[in-house]
């Protein structure tokens, strides 16, 4: 993988850390054009990047991770924000291809094995989004929404973040046929087709919360 974040001692913590989870980290850079000539000679199979970077440390870091997914439909990238930004998660989430993409907060990545857990998952084509964010997408949107059960909007949080229907019936100590029935009620509440594939579902639904 490919790691971008200005701060030497976040990026050097960062880096370390995947390397004692078993990560080659292939480099470890400090500015977005750093991160498009590491991605160009590496070739990762991810890229994990800051939002602001040098030199104008407004959104360098995930314009570069939209170009190169734009470059690379296929290439995984999860981006970590300082602050809750849903526009910059919407960014993200339109570029590629809908596979392995992830908006996470970098308060995460404190929280080692959640983070370790996500990157894993980006990393195989999973779509993660931090549940702040989702909580942040969710409160924008009153109606339909406000036609869904407190449990159906649990599922619904939890769907926006990736999660499939056996990570949910575990978070929510219930059993699958009731996530099953749970993710029809929430898809047909909020006029989603239903379908198999995760991604698809998940880009709906946060297509949905973004309005």
């Amino acid at each position: 993988m490919v790691i971008a974040e200005d701060g030497l001692i976040v990026r050097e913590g960062v880096a370390g850390m995947l390397r004692r989870f078993g990560h080659d980290v292939l480099a470890a850079v400090g500015d977005a054009e750093a991160l498009v000539a590491a991605v160009a000679e590496h070739r990762p199979d991810i890229v994990v990047t800051d939002v602001r970077m040098p030199p104008g440390f407004s959104d360098e870091g995930l314009q570069a991770a939209i170009a190169l997914r734009t470059a690379d439909p296929d290439l995984p990238v999860l981006v970590l924000s300082q602050f809750v930004a849903p526009t910059y998660a919407a960014e993200l989430l339109d570029s590629g291809r809908s596979a392995g993409v992830g908006y996470l907060l970098k308060d995460r990545v404190g929280e080692v094995a959640e983070f370790v857990e996500a990157l894993v998952a980006v990393a195989q084509g999973q779509t993660v989004v931090d549940p702040e964010v989702v909580r942040q997408m969710l409160g924008r949107r009153k109606d339909p929404l406000s036609t869904l059960t407190a449990r159906e909007r649990e599922v619904l949080a939890l769907m926006a973040e990736g999660r499939s229907n056996t990570a949910i019936a575990r978070r929510l100590v219930v059993t699958e046929a009731a996530v099953a029935k749970h993710i029809g009620s929430v898809l047909t509440k909020l006029a989603l087709p239903p379908d198999a594939d995760d991604h698809r579902r998940v880009r709906a639904v946060l297509a949905f919360l973004r309005g």
